[in-house]
């Protein structure tokens, strides 16, 4: 087991790339078993969840390479498995996205119903109803789904949960609905750039996906896909985590590839907070394209309290809910974050609280009181972004910090320490 250590205090400078997103990664990747061919992806971030998917893939007959440019050739060399096995579904709960192509093009789906962060209840129930609306028929027994569907038909499909729309149930009824007979309309269709990019990925690859980025999303079925060339859009969740290390440091960082143009709500928030950016000329929430360039973050420390409540895609992420709590750990005020996509996504809280923070966690509200610093400590990751909000506080507080559970943070971020060094704070990882 390794740990992160960090000796906090170090203003971030200078310039770093942003990846691709590990959220649109995972769905293009599994959409794949829909192809016919090869399919070359770029930027693909090296992340355990992506190793973990190919695994998955392979399992499943199909052929992945690494080219040297980092892109993966992934080809289906046999559809004869149907099985995405416990042992690796475990770990990652995106692995269900491999439940509506497998329906699609073999008719068939076995997938054990996944894990992944601990943020709170996140049901498999709209997936089982989605792809019951297409004609596919479903048994729940012994840990995993089985599917059965060997011609689904398009249907409208409506996609509301008790805390709005479903990405990754999205996804998967888009992927079992490409292939289907007839149209699909998949009402109160999340609309999540990474939705997006799978659309305009299967668009490419020969589906006929129409009013993306709308909640009514149209679908009509077409008889086959090919293998295509694709790059995946910006993260934006990291480009958003590696935004707030450098507003709390009072840094001064520009980052490439920079995916502001899905970062609306997040730089809104920031500037409301007394932070400096500047973006591309092209501007933010461009639906259904993909826009690059650099945009700039410049602060001098001192963050003024705000308030956020987390909200589907255009609203604020509720993946960058834990580093904003972090942020805002060292405004001057109170400050209030109110959390509707997961209320229960505040584990974070007591850790922040042990490197000095005072925050209280009132069922999905957390009461933010700034304090002057923060003060390092050993401190326990939950999940994922909880991870990021640890490394964000630790780059500010006074002293060393020591993060355990580094396992989380490889999840989602590519190798962020090196990166993070590369603009001048002082993090490595050491044996536990």
């Amino acid at each position: 087991m390794e740990k992160m250590v960090i000796e906090g205090g170090y203003p971030l400078n200078g310039k770093v790339r942003v990846n691709g997103a590990k959220n649109a990664a995972l769905p293009i990747m599994a959409a794949c078993l829909l192809l016919n061919g090869t399919s070359k992806l770029k930027g693909i971030p090296e992340l355990t969840d992506v190793a973990t998917l190919c695994k998955i893939l392979n399992e499943l007959g199909t052929d992945i390479k690494k080219c040297s440019d980092g892109s993966l050739d992934i080809t289906v060399k046999s559809e004869k498995n149907i099985i995405a096995p416990y042992d690796l579904v475990r770990t990652m709960r995106a692995s269900i996205c491999v439940l509506g192509p497998l329906l699609g093009k073999r008719g068939m789906a076995q997938v054990s119903i996944p894990g992944g962060c601990s943020i709170g209840s996140r049901p498999i129930d709209i997936h089982i109803k989605g792809v019951e609306s297409l004609g596919a028929k479903v048994e729940v027994r012994d840990g995993y789904i089985f599917a059965t569907g060997e011609k689904l038909k398009g249907s409208d499909v409506y996609l509301g949960g008790p805390y709005g729309s479903t990405v990754l149930g999205t996804c998967n009824i888009i992927m079992a609905a490409v292939l289907a007979e007839g149209r699909t309309i998949i009402e109160n269709a999340a609309c999540e750039p990474e939705v997006q990019d799978l659309a305009n990925f299967l668009n490419k690859a020969g589906a006929n996906i129409t009013a993306i980025g709308e909640n009514n999303l149209v679908i009509d079925g077409v008889d086959k896909l090919n293998g295509i060339e694709y790059e995946i859009i910006p993260d934006r969740i990291e480009a958003g985590t590696i935004m707030i290390a450098g507003a709390i440091t009072g840094g001064n960082i520009t980052l490439e590839n920079d995916a502001s143009c899905y970062l609306a709500s997040v730089i809104d928030k920031l500037r409301e907070a007394g932070v400096d950016i500047k973006v591309p000329d092209f501007g933010m929430n461009i639906p259904g394209s993909v826009k690059s360039g650099e945009c700039t973050v410049k602060s001098d420390g001192n963050i003024k309290p705000i308030s956020i409540t987390t909200l589907p895609y255009p609203g604020m992420p509720t993946d960058m809910q834990a580093q904003f709590t972090a942020l805002l750990s060292i405004a001057n005020g109170t400050s209030i974050i109110t959390e509707r996509v997961f209320p229960h996504r505040f584990m974070h809280v007591a850790e922040l609280n042990r490197l000095g923070a005072n925050i209280r966690n009132d069922d999905a509200i957390a009461i933010i009181k700034g304090v002057s610093s923060l003060s390092g400590t050993t401190v326990m990751a939950s999940d994922l972004r909880a991870s990021a909000s640890l490394i964000v506080a630790g780059l500010a507080a006074k002293g060393v910090t020591e993060i355990r559970r580094l396992y989380h943070i490889d999840r989602g971020y590519e190798r962020l320490e090196d990166r993070l060094t590369s603009l001048g704070a002082k993090i490595w990882r050491e044996k536990e």
